[in-house]
């Protein structure tokens, strides 16, 4: 059951890493609507998804790891 909840967060991480990296480059799903010459309202969003991407990814890592 441990196992299978760090293995979930993890999956949960990569999954929104992926969604706030291609929103952040490429403008897809979520500033598909911006003009090709202006930069979105919501890097700052962006990025703070991929910080909390990253630390969750972390965590579920390291209590992966706590319980191997």
């Amino acid at each position: 059951m441990e196992k299978g909840l760090c293995f979930f967060a993890l999956g949960v991480a990569g999954a929104l890493l992926l969604v706030f990296l291609l929103d952040l480059f490429v403008g897809f799903p979520f500033s598909s609507n911006t003009p090709p010459d202006k930069s979105s309202p919501f890097v700052l969003v962006d990025i703070a998804g991929i910080i909390a991407a990253g630390i969750v990814g972390y965590l579920g890592f390291n209590s992966l790891r706590d319980i191997r």
